[in-house]
């Protein structure tokens, strides 16, 4: 069984192109999860997101390696578990074959009614002209909630100038979005152990209000668990011990972790100065086990810790994949535990999968025995 077959549905993947077989994906996830089916948004949202490059067959080579996936798929979809007892469903997102990253926004700007005055104002430092180094410019999150219009949010790059520049350029978008207090708090709790933590992303939703986030993301090489509670501590009342439940939950310790870094993120809402309002930890799951049935019962561990209903999580796999959950590893490729005043609860992602399945391991992961 190859891997096309593994993923496929009833039609063979090398009959669709990229749209399509995302799209039905989307479509499937959206009715597993209870959305109207009248509502089309999510699809058309996302066919407008690809760009032309979505109309490419998936018998072909990907016009270039998206880093957005493992297997190079500019999508990746994921559940977001909130405490209010709502479930989203996100789509991070890169275009494909368009004359430049933005013509996305442009596109759908006045339809959504999305506020670019803080990504133009960032613009020259986050997308500026000539040489940009680094894995992406410009990256979307598409997210659905029922009964709702959807939002739209953006990832920038820090090291777009290079890795040496990455510090300069969140400390000015800081301050040109008038934020300047928050800069060294962030480098104090996350970024302590110098060439071992960096800024990932640099993020902007785009919708108008004062919970409208600016969220800064870092990386964490060969964490231990001890490093991202001390980044969690920026955040005023979290308990560290939800921090350490998790990554043992998930990783099978308290590190480190060597493979994948984990990673931190900020959120800061109109009224902050030095203080995020929220905290996130991304925990790359699929780096520390061995298939995607060590990982589908991992996570549904930690979603029974905080009572979330984990038979959504299955109805969700199940629009995306139709695999062998022990026959690849990648499908569940990272976690999050979001904490703080607003938007806590925990988000699963989830591969498509277009391009191809990524071999399960069959060799202990972190000195856990299969």
């Amino acid at each position: 069984m190859n891997d096309r077959t593994m993923v496929g549905a009833s039609v063979s993947m090398a009959t669709l192109s990229l749209y399509e077989h995302t799209g039905r994906q989307l479509d499937r996830l959206c009715e597993a999860i209870g959305f109207d089916k009248i509502d089309k948004r999510p699809r058309e949202l996302l066919r407008q997101l690809l760009g032309p490059g979505g109309a490419r067959s998936l018998a072909d080579p990907p016009l270039f390696p998206s880093n957005v996936a493992d297997d190079t798929t500019p999508v990746e979809f994921s559940l977001a578990f909130d405490t209010t007892g709502e479930c989203a469903i996100r789509v991070l997102g890169e275009s494909i074959g368009t004359p430049t990253q933005r013509d996305f926004l442009d596109t759908v700007a006045d339809e959504y009614h999305l506020d670019t005055t803080r990504l133009d104002t960032l613009g020259d430092l986050f997308l500026p002209d000539g040489e940009r180094q680094g894995p992406f410019s410009l990256w979307y999150s598409l997210i659905f909630r029922a009964g709702r219009d959807p939002k739209i949010k953006l990832y920038l790059n820090p090291q777009i100038s290079g890795p040496a520049m990455a510090a300069p350029l969140v400390s000015e978008g800081f301050r040109r979005l008038r934020i300047p207090g928050a800069f060294a708090p962030v480098i104090e709790h996350a970024l302590p152990r110098r060439e071992q933590d960096s800024f990932a992303f640099f993020a902007l939703d785009l919708d108008r209000g004062p919970r409208s986030r600016v969220k800064v993301y870092v990386a964490h090489e060969a964490a231990e668990c001890s490093d991202v509670e001390r980044a969690a501590e920026l955040v005023p009342g979290i308990d560290p011990l939800q921090i350490r439940e998790f990554c043992a939950f998930l990783g099978g310790g308290k590190g480190p972790f060597r493979d994948r870094p984990l990673i931190s993120s900020y959120s800061f809402i109109e009224g902050d100065r030095d203080h995020p309002s929220n905290y996130s930890l991304y925990f790359p799951i699929r780096s520390y086990v061995p298939d995607d049935g060590v990982a589908l019962a991992r996570v549904h561990a930690i979603l029974a810790q905080y009572d979330f209903d984990g038979a959504k999580l299955d109805e969700a796999i199940a629009a995306i994949s139709g695999r062998r959950l022990r026959d690849g590893v990648g499908l569940i490729p990272h976690v999050s535990l979001r904490l703080g005043e607003f938007g806590s609860g925990i988000t699963v992602y989830l591969s498509s999968e277009a391009y191809r399945v990524m071999p399960a391991r069959r060799r202990p992961v972190l000195g856990i025995p299969l």
